[in-house]
């Protein structure tokens, strides 16, 4: 049960930062929709980056551990 409610919140959270991130790096910069160079992450993307792949792991271990348990 308690497993259910952190999974959830976890992915919430997760389609919020994933939502928070920069609109144009997404399937059309692959295609030269913005034809922009490379940057490194700086500031809150990068904050916003790492928080999303620590918030991926976290929902992946809790559906796992929900399979499990």
């Amino acid at each position: 049960m308690i497993i259910n409610i952190i999974q959830i919140v976890l992915a919430v959270l997760l389609i919020v930062t994933v939502l928070l991130q920069r609109q144009g790096s997404g399937l059309s910069g692959a295609f030269g929709g913005e034809g922009e160079f490379h940057h490194t992450k700086r500031g809150a993307e990068k904050y916003l980056f790492v928080a999303t792949v620590i918030l991926s792991i976290l929902f992946f271990g809790t559906a796992l551990a929900n399979i499990v348990l």
